[in-house]
C-alpha cells in the first residue's frame, strides 16, 4: 500500500510567522504533527511519503503515485484541502480525511470519500484492515478517547526538518476547563491524557539523535491540565534528561493562567527547559470572562499574573477577544491598556467566533444568530454569528485595536515593558548560532534601514545592548515578530 500524507497550505495568518520565517531562511514555523502521527500506526511496510504545501509543492505525480491520500486540516485550511481533494479526484486517488475539521463538520465534506470523525488510535486497526481489503467505509468514528500512552513515536522522519523553525510532539490531550467558545474539550475531552514518561524522553531521544537542536513546541492545549503528574514524573525527569544534555531543545506550549498559583510547577518547568508559554486570556473585562466559563481567569489579578511568569523566567504570549455579548463599548480601550500595561509582546487579538460544536455555537443557533461557519483565521475580522454591539463598531474598533498596538511606536514600548519585568533563568545554556546571526543582520537591513519605525527599532535595539544586555536577542527576536504582525494588521 502507498500513502500520501498532505498537509494543506496556510495562509498568512498571525501563527503562519511567514513574514519571521524570511529572517531566519525556514518555510514553516512547524511541522505536520499529526499525519506523521497517523503515519506510526500504519502497517511499517506501507510505503509513505508526506507533502507539506507550506514547504514544498504538491504534483499530480505525487498523487497518482498514492493508493490512498491521507489529508488533514483545520477551518484555517479549507480552500486548499478542498483544491487537494478535487486534485485527487481529478486524478482518481480517493482521499481518508481526519482532523478538527472534519471531525466537527463532517457534513459539509460529503465529497470526501473516506471520513475520519475523532482521535484515530481507536479505530486504526478497522481502518487499516478494510484498506488492505479495498472494502473502506465512507465515515468511521471513534466512539471514545483513547489511551493515548499507547500512542507510537511520530515518524520524524519523513520530515524535511531543515525547512521548520520549530518541530512538535505532545504529551496530553484534553483540558479541564470548559470555556463557552472553545472546541477542545469536544475534540479531546476534559479529562486530560497524557503519555508516560518514557515515551515523552524517546520521542525527545528520536529527535536528539536525529540531530534536531533548536525550539521544541510542545502542543497540548493545556499542558498543566495533570499538575501531579507533571510535578511528580515528567518535569523532574525532563530536567534529569535535559541537563544530562546540556539543554539541547527549549520548550514552549500552552497553559492556563493559574500556572502564576503554584510556584513549585513554575520552576520545575523552567527548570527543565520552558522558556515560552501561550495563555488565553481572552478580556480584563470581569462579565465576559464570566459569560464565557473562564473561571480560571476571574477574579485575579491577571497583570500580576503575567509578569510573575515572566520574572520567573517564562516569556509570555497572549490570547484576546473582543465580541463577547457583555463587552462594554471601552472594550477596545481596556483591552489596549490591559495588553501595554502586561507587557505581553505576541498578543493575539480576535473577533469572537462560534467553532461548531461548542457550548456557544449551541447558544447561539438557539438564539438564531448564528451566520456561517468560522474561518478559522483568527485576525482576519471575521465574525459567524450576529454580535450584541453594533457590527460597524465592532469592526472599526477591532481595527483600531490590531493596528494601535502593533504600530512601531506602541509596539516598541511593549517589548521594552517586557525587557524590564522578564529575568533571564540561570538554568540554561544559550548557544549563539549561524541563524541567530543572520536574524540579526536581516533584522538590521530590513527594520532598521527599510521599514517604517525604523528609529524605534533603533532604539530598542541600544536600550536593550545597554540596559539588559543578556536580553538583547528577545529584543532582536520580538522585532522580527513584530515586523510580521504589522504585515498580518495591514491586511485586516
Amino acid at each position: 500500500m502507498k500513502i500520501l500524507f498532505i498537509y494543506p497550505e496556510t495562509p498568512s495568518t498571525f501563527w503562519s510567522f511567514r513574514n519571521a520565517l524570511k529572517f531566519i531562511s525556514k518555510k514553516s514555523s512547524e511541522p505536520p504533527l499529526g499525519l506523521i502521527t497517523v503515519a506510526a500506526m500504519l502497517p511499517e511496510k506501507w510505503e509513505k511519503k508526506l507533502i507539506d504545501m507550506n514547504v514544498s509543492s504538491l504534483t499530480d505525480s505525487t498523487i497518482r503515485w498514492a493508493d490512498y491520500v491521507f489529508l488533514t486540516g483545520m477551518n484555517i485550511h479549507l480552500d486548499s484541502f478542498q483544491k487537494v481533494v478535487n486534485r485527487c479526484h481529478d486524478l482518481g486517488v480517493k482521499v481518508v480525511a481526519g482532523g478538527p475539521m472534519i471531525t466537527t463538520e463532517h457534513e459539509n465534506f460529503s465529497h470526501v470519500d473516506i471520513r475520519v470523525l475523532g482521535e484515530v488510535e481507536s479505530i486504526i486497526t478497522d481502518i487499516v484492515r478494510d484498506l488492505e481489503n479495498g472494502t473502506p467505509q465512507s465515515i468511521y468514528k471513534a466512539d471514545s478517547f483513547p489511551d493515548i500512552s499507547k500512542s507510537p513515536v511520530p515518524l520524524f522522519e519523513l520530515l524535511d526538518k531543515k525547512k521548520y523553525a520549530n518541530v512538535s510532539i505532545q504529551y496530553s490531550r484534553g483540558c479541564p476547563f470548559n470555556c463557552e467558545f472553545c472546541s477542545i474539550s469536544v475534540l479531546n475531552g476534559h479529562k486530560p491524557r497524557t503519555k508516560s514518561t518514557q515515551q515523552l524522553l524517546t520521542e525527545l531521544d528520536t529527535l536528539y539523535q536525529n540531530g534536531w537542536r533548536n525550539a521544541v513546541f510542545i502542543v497540548d492545549d493545556n499542558f498543566i491540565g495533570n499538575k501531579r503528574k507533571l510535578k511528580k514524573d515528567i518535569l523532574p525527569a525532563l530536567k534529569k534528561w535535559s541537563q544530562d544534555r546540556k539543554y539541547p531543545f527549549l520548550y514552549y506550549t500552552e497553559v492556563s493562567i493559574n500556572l502564576a498559583d503554584d510556584d513549585e510547577l513554575i520552576k520545575l518547568m523552567v527548570e527543565a527547559g520552558f522558556d515560552h508559554t501561550f495563555i488565553g486570556i481572552e478580556t480584563p473585562h470581569e462579565d465576559s470572562l464570566a459569560e464565557c466559563g473562564k473561571a480560571q481567569n476571574q477574579k485575579r489579578d491577571m497583570v500580576e499574573a503575567v509578569q510573575k511568569l515572566m520574572r520567573c523566567g517564562l516569556m509570555v504570549s497572549g490570547g484576546f477577544i473582543v465580541g463577547f455579548d457583555n463587552d462594554p463599548p471601552d472594550i477596545f480601550d481596556r483591552q489596549i491598556a490591559f495588553i501595554q500595561k502586561s507587557g505581553i509582546v505576541p498578543a493575539m487579538v480576535g473577533l469572537l467566533n462560534a467553532p461548531s460544536g461548542t457550548r456557544l455555537h449551541q447558544r447561539l443557533k438557539a438564539e438564531n444568530r448564528l451566520l456561517t461557519t468560522m474561518s478559522g483565521d483568527n485576525m482576519d475580522g471575521s465574525i459567524n454569528f450576529i454580535p450584541k454591539m453594533n457590527y460597524d463598531k465592532l469592526q472599526s474598533g477591532y481595527k483600531r485595536m490590531i493596528r494601535t498596538i502593533y504600530s512601531p511606536k506602541v509596539y516598541y514600548h511593549r517589548v521594552k515593558t517586557f525587557l524590564r519585568e522578564y529575568r533571564v533563568p540561570q538554568v540554561k545554556m544559550s548557544r549563539l548560532t549561524w541563524r541567530d546571526i543572520k536574524a540579526l543582520l536581516r533584522s538590521m537591513w530590513i527594520l532598521g534601514l527599510i521599514e517604517k519605525g525604523k528609529r524605534y527599532y533603533w532604539r530598542i535595539v541600544l536600550y536593550s545592548l545597554f540596559r539588559h544586555p543578556k536580553k538583547f536577542p528577545l529584543a532582536i527576536l520580538y522585532s522580527i515578530y513584530g515586523y510580521h504582525f504589522r504585515k498580518v494588521a495591514e491586511t485586516v
